[in-house]
């Protein structure tokens, strides 16, 4: 990457993590300090500066390898910036290069993850996760998009994955478009798509083979299921991992190229996971046989007849479950 993308990464990854820290600090008063310093004896100084402003729930970020920033806003869709600063609405609602009109946003849920094609500079392939009304009732699927050579707009829209669960009723564990993961990834080891979804508040859904909600998908950018995703007998081949709450992080270790997911807990067990192909999350929210939870929901109460918090990764239930490193 030339040196003035990777400047600009710097400075937006920067801006992101110093995000992360207030979001996760939202119970604390006062505001957030402008620099991290390190502990004593580590060189290690983390300041930010402000690139953008006026942004309105911005969720994601990639960057292409001509130094372009790709970004989403929740409500709002996918736009870009360039290098001289100039940015530009692609995709999404009105005011965008391109509407989407079957595009929507509802709680946790809107215009999520993005990511760009490992063969970009050849196809001109990006992806987002978005929420869609094409489904009936309304769900989350991945679509591909071509951008042209001045980012001004886009075009050959493909929807890859589609059908992915989306919570479309509020109920008692909260409101309508919760859990619906969202993140996009290549991974730079074996060139596949990695699509992060959520539990949607549904208890049988994170164990349920049969559905894309609680699961890592592992796709090609046609979004066929990639080989030897060695998804359990009878499940959807697009399933890579599956027994997920809520995953919104995914990332792949140099050198080995194994991926990552981090996951929010339920107020509690908040982990980082390395994944093995077809394995579980050791998540499932069901009530035990004894125990009754509104909804079939026990993720912020017990699925115990114990009364034991559930387990973020049950290994009483799945002593198999992929054991997180964190």
């Amino acid at each position: 990457m030339k040196r003035g993308a990777s400047t600009v990464m710097m400075t937006i990854l920067a801006i992101f993590l110093t995000a992360a820290v207030v979001h996760c600090s939202r119970d604390r008063n006062g505001p957030a300090s402008p620099a991290a310093k390190a502990l004593p004896g580590n060189e290690i100084e983390l300041t930010h500066t402000v690139l953008m402003t006026g942004l309105k729930n911005p969720w994601d970020l990639a960057f292409t390898p001509d130094g372009a920033m790709l970004f989403t806003e929740k409500c709002r869709g996918l736009s870009v910036r360039l290098a001289d600063g100039t940015a530009r609405r692609l995709f999404g609602t009105n005011g965008s290069a391109v509407v989407a009109d079957d595009f929507f946003c509802q709680g946790q849920s809107g215009m999520c993850g993005v990511a760009v094609d490992p063969d970009f500079a050849d196809n001109r392939f990006l992806y987002v996760y978005m929420a869609s009304r094409l489904d009936k009732p309304s769900a989350n699927r991945v679509v591909r998009l071509v951008v042209d050579k001045s980012y001004s707009t886009v075009s050959d829209r493909r929807d890859i994955v589609t059908g992915i669960s989306f919570k479309n009723s509020a109920t008692l564990w909260g409101r309508a478009g919760a859990h619906s993961g969202g993140r996009l990834e290549f991974s730079p080891a074996d060139g596949f798509l990695y699509i992060t979804t959520g539990d949607n508040h549904e208890g049988p859904l994170p164990q349920d083979l049969s559905r894309l909600g609680g699961k890592i998908l592992r796709v090609d950018r046609h979004g066929q299921a990639a080989p030897r995703n060695h998804t359990p007998s009878g499940g959807d081949r697009r399933i890579f991992t599956y027994g997920h709450r809520n995953v919104q992080g995914i990332a792949f270790r140099p050198v080995t190229g194994r991926p990552f997911a981090c996951e929010h807990g339920p107020g509690h067990s908040d982990e980082v996971t390395p994944l093995t192909a077809g394995g579980n999350g050791g998540w499932d929210p069901q009530p035990a046989s004894g125990v009754s939870c509104a909804g079939n929901y026990c993720g912020y109460t017990s699925n115990r007849p114990d009364g034991a918090p559930t387990a973020m990764t049950d290994l009483a239930r799945f002593p198999d479950a992929m054991r997180p490193s964190w």
